[in-house]
């Protein structure tokens, strides 16, 4: 099943679609942006920021759709059915769909390139068939909504880690992702001063294959694009033993290290990571 693409670099920064005058600031800063109509605009907004979005797409000055992402309100939502109407009338295509939580929430967006937010409980449950279906380009995960979805209070625990229950949702969106091909685009980080926790959360991001981190203020960018640049240590090693097996054995031993198809890969992606950023 061929899948859409994932194209973006990967600091993907929200916007609030009711601000266009820091639309193309966003854009300038980030891999993308995603423009968003959901839990940034209060309701009495929401019609003014789908003109704003509408208007941003078309004349001077206009957006690159190819930079450009937008999150819609759920399918469940009041709003949903006007998201959608104002996209088909401009040249963006791909579309963020809040609070997914199945199959039959995509109905709407066929024709799009979807990536589907996973963050409440059904959800995540649902994500290996929301993954399967061919419009999906990535699944995202979110912690917050989804311990909201629990009637629970705190995604994290004192010392700023993830509590078990997120963790597992953060492992099982990923899965579902790669089990079908597509994309992974990890959580957001909330605390805007917590530079250090975000770096370290998108290095794991990063080593554990996810395309994408989402940013919530420009200062998050640099972290995360310089998380998911690899070392100039691994690049090396990655171009090295890549070499070394081109037409050589099916498994062979490399500078102290025995290397076989799953490290291969591994190399393969850290040699993909290094070209995609840079």
């Amino acid at each position: 099943m061929t899948h859409p693409t994932f194209r973006f670099g990967p600091a993907l920064l929200f916007c609030p679609a009711d601000r266009p005058d820091r639309f193309a600031k966003a854009v300038e800063r980030a891999d993308a942006v995603i423009l968003d109509l959901e839990d940034a605009v209060a309701p009495e907004a929401k019609a003014d920021a789908r003109r704003a979005v509408a208007a941003s797409a078309s004349g001077p000055g206009a957006l690159d759709p190819g930079r450009v992402i937008v999150r819609v309100n759920p399918a469940s939502s009041p709003e949903f059915a006007a998201d959608v109407a104002m996209l088909g009338e401009t040249a963006y295509r791909t579309v963020m769909l809040a609070k997914c939580e199945g199959t039959a929430d995509l109905i709407d967006l066929v024709g799009l390139e979807v990536i589907a937010l996973c963050e409440t409980a059904r959800g995540v449950l649902a994500a290996p068939a929301i993954a399967a279906i061919p419009d999906v380009m990535a699944l995202m995960w979110g912690a917050e909504d989804l311990v909201a979805s629990l009637g629970g209070s705190s995604s994290r625990d004192d010392d700023g880690v993830y509590r078990g229950v997120a963790g597992y949702a953060r492992a099982h969106v990923q899965l579902a992702a790669a089990a079908h091909g597509v994309a992974a685009i990890d959580a957001v980080h909330l605390d805007l001063g917590d530079l250090a926790g975000l770096s370290a959360e998108a290095r794991d991001a990063a080593a554990l294959g996810f395309a994408a981190t989402a940013c919530i203020h420009p200062s998050q960018v640099d972290e995360v694009r310089a998380a998911y640049r690899p070392t100039a240590e691994q690049v090396d090693w990655a171009h090295a033993v890549l070499a070394e097996a081109t037409g050589g054995p099916g498994v062979f031993a490399f500078r102290g290290r025995m290397i076989d198809a799953p490290l291969l890969r591994q190399a393969e992606a850290i040699a993909r990571r290094a070209d995609a950023n840079g």
